[in-house]
Order: C-alpha cells, then sequence, then structure tokens
C-alpha cells in the first residue's frame, strides 16, 4: 500500500519478578525491572525471527525492558534503537515499583475494578484514562511521520499494545489486553485507514 507505515508493535520479553520488600527501580516514577533470563531467551528468539526481514528502524521507550528486548535485533542489522517516551507503560500511581504485580497476586479489589471498568486509572494517583489515549496516539504518531512507506519495530508494553489497538480498531478498551511478552503484534498505517494486520503473534517462541 503506497505511503503506507508498517509498524510490528513488540511487548518486551518477560521481566524480573516482584517481590514486596524489594521494589524495583524507578525512572520517572515508572517501575523500571530488567529482564529475567527467560525475556533474554526470548529477545533472543524475536531476533532470529526478525533479523532476515526489512526493518528501518527500531523503537523503544524510556525503560530498560524494551531495550534490553530490542538489542539482539538491533545488534544483528546494526541499527541504533530510538526512544519514544511517550509510548512508555501507563503511570500505575501508588501501584508503581511493582506493587501492581503484589496487588493482583493478592487479589486486591481494585484489580479486579481495572478489568472490569477497563481503565488503568481506578488505581490511586494512576495516570488518567485521556492522558494515556492522547500520549499513545501522539507517540505512534510520531514514528509513522518519520517512516512514510518504512517499516519499523516497535518495543513497547502491554498496556501501551492494548490502548494502541483498542484505537485502530474502535474496540472496547481491553480488547487486545493482555498481549504475551515478546510477542509481535502488526499494524499498517495509511493516510487513509489504518489495519490490524496480527496480533499476538508468538510462532517464534514455540
Amino acid at each position: 500500500m503506497p505511503g503506507a507505515t508498517t509498524v510490528l508493535l513488540v511487548r518486551h520479553g518477560e521481566s524480573a519478578p516482584a517481590h514486596p520488600d524489594r521494589p524495583f527501580p524507578l525512572v520517572d516514577g515508572h517501575g523500571d525491572p530488567p529482564l529475567d533470563p527467560v525475556g533474554h531467551e526470548q529477545a533472543k528468539r524475536l531476533a532470529a525471527r526478525l533479523a532476515n526481514e526489512r526493518i528501518d528502524a527500531i523503537y523503544v521507550t524510556t525503560l530498560a525492558r524494551t531495550m534490553q528486548t530490542a538489542q539482539p535485533l538491533a545488534d544483528a542489522l546494526g541499527l541504533t534503537p530510538i526512544v519514544e517516551p511517550d509510548l512508555r507503560e501507563v503511570y500505575l500511581g501508588d501501584w508503581e515499583g511493582g506493587e501492581f504485580r503484589v496487588r493482583a497476586a493478592a487479589g486486591d479489589p481494585v484489580f479486579e475494578q481495572i478489568f472490569t471498568q477497563e481503565r488503568w486509572d481506578v488505581i490511586p494517583g494512576a495516570e488518567a484514562l485521556e492522558e494515556f489515549d492522547r500520549r499513545c496516539a501522539r507517540g505512534l504518531a510520531r514514528i509513522v511521520a518519520q517512516h512514510a512507506d518504512g517499516r519499523v519495530m516497535v518495543v513497547v508494553h502491554g498496556g501501551v499494545i492494548g490502548q494502541l489497538l483498542h484505537q485502530v480498531t474502535g474496540s472496547r478498551r481491553f480488547a487486545f489486553s493482555g498481549a504475551d511478552n515478546a510477542s509481535i503484534s502488526e499494524v499498517v498505517v495509511h493516510p487513509q485507514r489504518t489495519v490490524l494486520r496480527r496480533f499476538n503473534d508468538v510462532s517464534h517462541l514455540m
């Protein structure tokens, strides 16, 4: 499709587990765990899957797990990942630093509200839905504007993939939540229309 940009939305590999007594380090308030060994292996398999495909640029967020996921492919292709800060994960307020996972494991009733109401800002202090929506759209638009007729990989986060695909398809907000670690979802952005071509492709991890 002339003028279209193909965007491979990749969720980062599996990150280190949360421990109630050892919060994750923070970057601009966001929890920043590194990949665990499983995540590093997933990153290698992702690179092997895409190493022989056309990739014009690789984008990551400000959080280490996206850079670590992108690095094997970046090394194979001789590309330097570009940081797009607007595509960092949704800010979880009082539940940052690994607290989200701790609350989920404990069956916190607010955790259930997130999924029944399909919005992250039921968490105290979390990013407003409207702002998260705007910045995800802004980040994707900035990448697309730089790569007309291009093909790019963008390593992001599960919440971001869900929000972007909600925007692309007009689905309910959490219809595409839960993308697997190191999965590939593909969006083709054209000035007249945007198409979701695939979601949660994990064939390289099998």
